[in-house]
């Protein structure tokens, strides 16, 4: 006799359902059922013939999801109900032992588990491929010169090599994080039950390894109740896509009319509906946009996960739509953002043009006075003046007459011969000689270890590459 007298309002139904969304879960619940099965078969719990029926019954639930030929039913809760009762409808009631020594509650969280530890191990090799086209742009614009900027304001100029190389090293900390959240997906829930362990001595390490998982939770109650691995991968997507956003906006600032520093291929563009001109960076715009998504996942689950008493609880269930979502939105941003860093094409005339701007070598101006004897913050002032009266008269700095440079400083017209050199344009750009700066001798540098840093990492594939359930 059922515990209810009533059936479910169809509202609550419709709130209390998965399906719609956990249904891609089915992979791992699959091949989680498969391993369940041979260790419970291994263990003596079920017969032999009863695994070999239930392994046949699975691998024609595989096939109706792989040929897209899987028949939901309005009554299906979730992605786990849903393989469960086509299993009894191809296997008959012995489909009712596959569900023994566990519950959904770790069965749940086994598949959630599964499917984050593979999805951060795909964020890390596409973001890979991303540093990869950033890293050949930077090798081929190398010696190019263009403006850095703070504030949006032209500050100190550099080299395009060195600008992009700023992208490749953030790339290479998500990549960190993203491994971390792989790692923190390690611990297999499967065998905690609804939260106090099973009545079976099940061989639960065999059944990790079979599935990928370096180890098992070793708490029940943690096991089903934690959600903190997703909260792991939320927040490296956030960092990521946060990142992709930044290269976003530059590239839709650089590829306006104002700038004119690039120009994206038409593939990675759009047009007007109504003003055949244009060309808009569309792709770039999204990169942008998309990035708060992401970020307002990660806070969403925080607000789930806050305060939710031990064990489990529905609430958890909202972990899904949060995760489902970042990873489809960050997955298609790093393939945009590596379609438009391959094909993208510079200007290298405007840039040099917008790096040769004189006032951009003000600081180097300062340093020679400090080379001189004069202390900084005096030569902050003494450079200040003569920008102030350069711009007065609409003058650049190396116009400015030696009379004119008395006026500010005798250490400066005493030295003009040095100050003209310094205004040179090359000198701005090698001049910045410190470990990481954009000078050509630090920036091969630099394109070495960022070459070291994939080369390297080729060679560590995700460990979940190797294992994962098929």
């Amino acid at each position: 006799m059922a515990r209810f007298r009533e059936s479910q309002h169809p509202d609550f139904h419709r709130l209390n359902s998965s399906v719609a969304f956990d249904r891609r879960l089915w992979p791992q619940d699959v091949a989680q059922s498969r391993a369940h099965v041979r260790m419970l078969a291994d263990r003596g719990i079920v017969s032999e013939a009863d695994r070999d029926e239930l392994l046949r019954g699975l691998d024609a639930v595989e096939l109706e999801f792989t040929m897209d030929r899987f028949g939901f039913e309005s009554e299906d809760e979730d992605i786990h109900m849903a393989i469960e009762r086509r299993l009894t409808e191809i296997a008959g009631a012995v489909a009712g032992r596959l569900h023994t020594a566990r519950s959904r509650n770790d069965q749940v969280a086994t598949d959630v588990m599964l499917y984050t530890r593979e999805r951060a191990a795909h964020a890390w090799m596409e973001i890979g491929e991303l540093m990869a086209a950033l890293l050949a742009r930077a090798e081929q614009h190398a010696d190019w010169p263009m403006p850095g900027y703070t504030h949006l304001q032209r500050a100190q100029p550099v080299y395009l090599g060195h600008h992009l190389l700023a992208y490749f090293w953030m790339l290479e900390r998500d990549r960190a994080r993203f491994a971390f959240a792989e790692a923190q997906a390690g611990s297999m829930p499967l065998g905690s039950g609804a939260l106090a362990g099973v009545n079976f001595d099940v061989d639960r390490r065999t059944v990790a390894e079979e599935l990928g998982f370096p180890g098992v939770a070793p708490n029940s109650i943690d096991a089903v109740s934690g959600r903190d691995f997703v909260l792991d991968y939320l927040n490296a997507a956030a960092t990521c896509s946060t990142h992709l956003s930044r290269l976003g906006a530059e590239i839709v600032l650089w590829s306006s009319a104002e700038f004119g520093f690039c120009e994206l291929p038409d593939s990675w563009s759009a047009t007007s509906s109504i003003m055949p001109q244009k060309k808009n960076p569309d792709a770039a715009e999204l990169l942008r946009a998309k990035a708060p998504r992401v970020v307002g996942h990660l806070a969403a689950f925080h607000g789930v996960m806050h305060a939710l008493p031990l064990t489990y609880n529905k609430d958890l269930q909202e972990d899904k739509e949060h995760l489902f979502d970042a990873v489809d939105t960050l997955e298609l941003t790093l393939a945009a953002a590596t379609g438009m860093v391959a094909g993208v094409q510079f200007n290298r005339e405007r840039m040099a043009e917008a790096a040769g701007d004189e006032m951009l070598a003000a600081t180097d101006v300062a340093d020679l006075l400090v080379r001189l004897g004069m202390p900084f913050r005096e030569a902050h002032g003494v450079v200040a003046g003569l920008v102030r009266a350069a711009l007065d008269d609409g003058k650049v700095l190396s116009e400015l007459s030696d009379a004119e440079l008395a006026a500010h400083s005798d250490v400066l017209a005493a030295n003009a011969g040095q100050f003209r050199e310094v205004l040179a344009q090359s000198s701005w750009l090698e001049s910045k000689v410190s470990e990481g700066g954009t000078s050509s001798a630090r920036l091969t540098e630099q394109i070495a270890a960022a070459r070291a840093a994939l080369d390297e990492s080729a060679a560590q594939r995700p460990a979940l590459d190797e294992s994962a359930p098929r």
